[in-house]
């Protein structure tokens, strides 16, 4: 998918090209340091906004909690660790799963524990508004909670209103690109499908790859 951005700017040429990345970098996968890594290698190159999905909040929560560690590995948790040279317990004990939470702590490089730490929640541009999973309907786009940006789902899906901006979210997997008159999900379920969609922004036109 770089390839094809680095294509589409040599040909375009743009003045300035913002990448923006929607979340769920880890746990759906085999190598989720290693995505973290390619992420990184693009931002040392190019303008990119990170935002974070309910995916790295968890984990994140894990490491400051490890009780919640039976809910990240729900989520894909024990890639993650695998991916980090940690060998998971399926079922540890409380002492078990804070020796696996230092193994991951010790694990992680420190641009690894950076750039999860300063993941942005939303990100605004012109007429559009991008965040992970979506937004609160009758909320303004200034007061959303973390909570419903990470997690919401139908009661936002269903939504037909105008939210202020257009929307851009992946977080819950569909077929193609569904496109709304009020937003657009890109997600198409990469982890699952091998197909992940690119979707690009020029002025209001949006092209969906």
């Amino acid at each position: 998918m770089f390839a094809v951005i680095d294509a589409d700017l040599a040909r375009t040429r743009s003045a300035r090209a913002i990448h923006v990345f929607l979340g769920d970098y880890i746990d759906r996968g085999p190598d989720s340091r290693g995505t973290i890594d390619l992420l990184l290698q693009r931002a040392d190159q190019h303008e990119c906004v990170f935002l974070k999905g309910n995916h790295e909040y968890l984990m994140l929560q894990m490491l400051n909690d490890p009780a919640r560690f039976h809910e990240w590995k729900q989520f894909g948790g024990l890639q993650t660790l695998i991916s980090y040279g940690v060998r998971p317990i399926l079922n540890p004990t409380v002492a078990e799963q804070s020796v696996m939470v230092d193994q991951l702590l010790n694990a992680l490089p420190d641009r690894h524990r950076a750039f999860l730490r300063v993941l942005k929640s939303s990100y605004s541009c012109g007429d559009f508004f991008f965040v992970h999973a979506g937004v609160k309907p009758g909320v303004p786009l200034s007061e959303q909670r973390d909570e419903d940006m990470l997690w919401i789902r139908d009661e936002f899906l269903e939504c037909e209103q105008d939210f202020g901006k257009y929307i851009v979210h992946g977080h819950t997997p569909a077929r193609q690109p569904d496109i709304r008159h009020n937003r657009i999900n890109i997600d198409t379920g990469a982890y699952a499908t091998g197909n992940l969609t690119l979707l690009s922004i020029r002025g209001g036109s949006l092209i969906a790859v």
